[in-house]
């Protein structure tokens, strides 16, 4: 059999419909720092997140043994909009809003994979994703949203529509006001990244 990370992601899913779990693990481990970061950029609470994430990936074992995967070439867009939907339920259950919130929790770019490299580069980096996150937490939730989906996720703008049911000049237009008001934070506030 071939090595499994060298498979696209719908050999994968051929392979565990045939009984090969490995081909499941590998999709997990190809996709679970996007699907997990932008869950957690949602919920703001790794706990929450971990089991949203482990409910997102019942739900797609689930879905592809039942043989009601169709999403063919599509896996990514298709997984983090069933993500995206345990989030907006969870949500509805509490009747709130998720906010992204500043505070003690774990800090979300550890999971993000940065390379090593000095103490001082880590403590640089690690100001400036502060700072950003910081200035997240003050967009509208629209805009903090779109901007999550594209960067954090690399959703295309096709993708963060269809996930968020808005039309792709919805989408658009959030990007850019959203970036318009990080760009005048900064000005205002004087902070360089």
């Amino acid at each position: 059999m071939q090595i499994m990370y060298k498979l696209c992601d719908e050999q994968l899913i051929t392979l565990f419909k045939k009984g090969h779990t490995s081909a499941l693990e590998e999709l997990v481990h190809r996709h679970k720092d996007k699907v997990y970061t932008s869950i957690l950029l949602l919920v703001k609470d790794s706990f929450l997140a971990e089991d949203i994430f482990q409910d997102t990936f019942i739900k797609i074992i689930d879905t592809i043994r039942a043989e009601r995967y169709t999403e063919k070439g599509k896996f990514l867009p298709w997984a983090m909009r069933i993500a995206h939907n345990l989030c907006v339920d969870h949500f509805r259950k509490i009747k709130r809003t998720p906010m992204i919130k500043t505070g003690d929790d774990k800090d979300i770019f550890d999971v993000l994979g940065f390379s090593d490299s000095c103490v001082e580069d880590k403590i640089i980096t690690r100001q400036s994703h502060d700072r950003v996150r910081i200035m997240l937490d003050m967009l509208p939730e629209e805009q903090r949203e779109v901007i999550i989906l594209r960067h954090y996720a690399e959703l295309s703008f096709k993708e963060i529509a269809d996930l968020t049911q808005v039309s792709i000049n919805t989408a658009l237009g959030r990007m850019r006001y959203g970036l318009i008001n990080l760009r005048k934070m900064m000005t205002e506030k004087q902070i360089c990244l």
